[in-house]
């Protein structure tokens, strides 16, 4: 078959290049339309019931994940000048497109009762300007007055205070939040310079606003590095322009289609869709090295350049192609997550890897058919002396010292063992930003003082019809804040409770000692005041529905890491159901924390199993190339050994197993089973060569692929090793873990697979193994090169 292919790239190589071109600016056009994410990644299945109940909570009381927080502590808040300013930035935030609330210490309400009119009037506890000073500590001290706000908007002890900041829905998930959020940014640090103080932000639309932007940002430093770094590497080996540059330009090409296909689909950049430029810039690379470096050793063997192009289509374009399909299968497994940022990851990898291969296969060995043929010093590299001694090495350990081999392997599994017994798992919403960075600070800072920004929810179903205001009701709800405030893990909390409380202050008087749940008759009394006064029943309808039958308790968590929120909401659970029994209430535990724990629980669990799918992928097709069961679990040993050793050093160092992690065994065992490939193919050439003696072919083998496997390890050594500059964790450890594992899978391939195979030759060498299902190009086999047209001129046999 790869004759025929060969055949028809060379015969057609201007009708290919066309067609290339062609394709190439109309993904540039489509490519142009690729935008940005701005809406939370979806983790967990539609029909998952913790996603399900979130989904009827958002329902009933709408997006709790929609406020951005600015704080600040200073002593002297309360100095006139600095006041007023505070105020007016307030105004000037809610005047801005997009917000739809600004609620701050400056803008809280008191309520008080008219005994006249036999309702509550609610007004401003501070006007928008204060006038004097003696008039702003006496409203301070009302403010103070009312424990409703305690902890809340402010905290006394720590002279702590906040401003909350609504965004509206048709913003939240949209582009236009990123203008928003500079905006207050802009009017906010205004605030702080003329006063001299340290604003701190949070909220999930600011961490998710400012992640988004550091994506961004990092798309075009992780391309120009992998151009930067691939360019070096392939010219120190090369010592070719020509060779940097074509080869550069297959996978630039393969960059732009990216985009394209990202269009194309409708996807959007994510913090993984939009590592796949660079991506595949790395991975694509190598394709041109095994086909150069292949196509330098043709060419110096007998001096013909058609010949030796052809040969590199026939002879390797087989193993090139398993190699990237078992690199696109690695990536293809997370479709089945079924999260949908996985997914689209997944989709798009693959499409691309094999879209790479592609490029690689046609336009390398056709641009090099117009170029002259390779000087002397182009293919010198394939005689460097220090590669030589490596690979002098290599056979040399392979014949001499396999009982040390399998010695230090089993030192090496050891420690494996002793590694992967201290791995554990977790997850953080922002673990993966640096603890300098200013908003992890700032996130510590709001967890310090207010106890979080995490929302966590807690939804009580009486199933009456009024159920809610029940004073029984009310005094479980109470009695279930009480012992919330025992966790340190929360904020305080607020519900329906808070606000009879409230009201019953105000009732008596706003003396805060009567900041109590109302007795019976004071809760009918309150009940008709509120009917008397519509504007005041909004501090009590923001926690119940409409029929006054379903309520809510709601507080902010700490970011603990998906094991303790798991064993908190447990906790929680129990509290629930001793207060609120099951049989007589429904109660739901929901809230972006719990979402986010069971979210991160779940793909973790589907990409171990991608990842095992994966590896049954891959062993089917190494059964279909060699025809072995034998062969296959041979060539399955040196590339999970690697994948071990990572899982080892993660346990040693304490990285812990989370969804950035786990990507690093799928995506490495798709790329690090392709030198595996490499090396059977030509082994299984040699043994053809040499009648079946499997020393000779070991060895061969080594010498013929140990080349290109070094320079492909190389590359994507430092390839991968680019993604260490992130600002991101989950991407630096991808990055350094997936480059570690690649390197130690060069040196499983190029000692431990030949040890196997020699040790155990008369076990795998059976007829089955004679007999592959896939045809790997005989060295004897030749295409009629004067059958070859291009462009209908002949392509002669002469030697350029």
């Amino acid at each position: 078959m790869w004759i025929n292919i060969a055949r028809i790239i060379l015969r057609n190589r201007v009708a290919f290049l066309i067609a290339i071109a062609l394709f190439t600016a109309f993904m540039a056009y489509k490519g142009k339309d690729a935008k940005m994410t701005y809406e939370y990644a979806q983790m967990l299945p539609d029909d998952d019931t913790t996603n399900q109940e979130h989904l009827y909570f958002k329902e009933i009381f709408g997006e709790g994940a929609n406020v951005l927080v600015i704080g600040v502590k200073d002593t002297t808040f309360f100095q006139l000048n600095k006041f007023n300013d505070w105020q007016h930035l307030s105004l000037d935030l809610k005047d801005i497109v997009g917000i739809t609330e600004v609620v701050s210490v400056g803008r809280v309400v008191n309520i008080k009762a008219s005994r006249r009119e036999q309702k509550f009037v609610t007004k401003r506890v501070f006007p928008d300007t204060v006038k004097t000073q003696h008039q702003l500590d006496s409203l301070a001290q009302e403010l103070n007055n009312l424990p409703f706000y305690k902890n809340l908007m402010y905290v006394d002890s720590t002279h702590t205070y906040l401003m909350a900041i609504t965004l509206g829905q048709k913003v939240l998930n949209s582009k236009e939040r990123v203008a928003i959020v500079d905006s207050i940014h802009s009017k906010a640090r205004a605030f702080a310079k003329k006063h001299d103080l340290k604003l701190e932000y949070s909220g999930l639309p600011y961490v998710r606003t400012e992640i988004s932007k550091k994506i961004k940002g990092e798309l075009g430093m992780f391309v120009i590095l992998a151009f930067i770094v691939t360019a070096i590497i392939l010219y120190l080996f090369f010592r070719s322009f020509k060779v940097v540059f074509f080869s550069l330009l297959v996978v630039a090409i393969g960059a732009v289609w990216s985009f394209g296909f990202l269009a194309l689909f409708n996807f959007e950049i994510t913090i993984l869709t939009g590592m796949i430029p660079p991506l595949l810039i790395v991975i694509g690379v190598p394709n041109s090295i095994f086909l150069l470096n292949k196509y330098h050793a043709e060419y110096k063997k007998h001096g013909n350049k058609i010949k030796a192009l052809q040969r590199v289509i026939s002879k390797i374009g087989n193993a090139i192609f398993l190699t990237n399909l078992t690199t696109a299968s690695g990536f293809a497994t997370f479709i089945l997550t079924t999260s949908a940022i996985l997914v689209e990851f997944g989709i798009l990898a693959s499409i691309n890897i094999l879209g790479v291969f592609f490029l690689a296969i046609t336009m390398i060995p056709i641009i090099f058919s117009f170029l002259p043929p390779p000087r002397r010093r182009h293919v010198k590299h394939l005689d460097n002396k220090l590669v030589k001694r490596f690979i002098d090495s290599l056979v040399h350990i392979t014949e001499k010292h396999r009982p040390k081999v399998y010695i230090s392997t089993g030192v090496v599994l050891v420690l494996i063992v002793i590694g992967i017994s201290q791995m554990h798992t977790t997850g953080y919403m922002i673990d993966d930003i640096p603890h300098n960075d200013p908003m992890y600070r700032d996130l510590e800072f709001f967890q310090e003082e207010f106890g979080g920004i995490i929302p966590f929810e807690i939804m009580i179903d009486t199933k009456e019809k009024n159920g809610v205001l029940d004073l029984d009701n009310l005094r479980r709800i109470d009695t279930l804040q009480k012992r919330l405030a025992e966790y340190s893990e929360f904020s305080k909390s607020m519900s329906v409770a808070d606000a009879a409380m409230f009201l019953r202050q105000a009732y008596r008087g706003g003396d805060p000692r009567r900041y109590k749940l109302p007795v019976e008759r004071e809760r009918v009394r309150i009940a008709r005041y509120l009917r008397n006064a519509k504007e005041s029943g909004s501090l009590i309808n923001s926690f119940i529905d409409t029929a006054k039958q379903i309520t809510r308790i709601s507080m902010n968590v700490k970011d603990v890491g998906t094991e303790k929120m798991e064993k908190l909401k447990a906790k929680i659970r129990k509290e629930v159901d001793s207060v609120f029994s099951p049989e007589k209430y429904d109660v739901i535990i929901t809230g972006s924390s719990v979402i986010y724990s069971k979210g991160t629980r779940y793909l973790i669990r589907n990409l171990f199993i991608s990842l095992a799918i994966a590896v049954v992928l891959i062993g089917v097709f190494m059964a279909f190339m060699f025809y072995s069961w034998r062969m296959v679990v041979i060539s399955l040993i040196p590339n999970f050994i690697p994948l071990l050793m990572t899982a080892a050093i993660m346990g040693f160092f304490g990285i812990p197993i989370k969804v950035s992690t786990i990507l690093i065994f799928s995506i490495a065992f798709g790329i690090s089973v392709d030198d595996t490939i490499h090396f059977l193919a030509k082994y299984r050439q040699e043994l053809n060569a040499y009648d079946w003696n499997i020393s000779k072919a070991v060895t061969t083998a080594i010498r013929e692929t140990g080349v290109s496997m070094m320079y492909t390890s190389v590359i994507l050594f430092f390839g991968f090793s680019i993604f260490s500059a992130s600002e991101f964790g989950g991407t630096q450890a991808l990055g350094i873990l997936v480059s570690l594992t690649l390197l130690f899978a060069m040196f499983s391939n190029l000692i431990l697979l030949p040890s196997l195979l020699l040790t155990l030759e008369k076990m795998i060498t059976t007829r089955a193994f004679r007999e592959p299902l896939i045809h790997i190009y005989d060295e004897d086999e030749e295409i009629e090169l004067e059958d070859l047209k291009v462009s209908g001129s002949q392509i002669t046999k002469n030697s350029e």
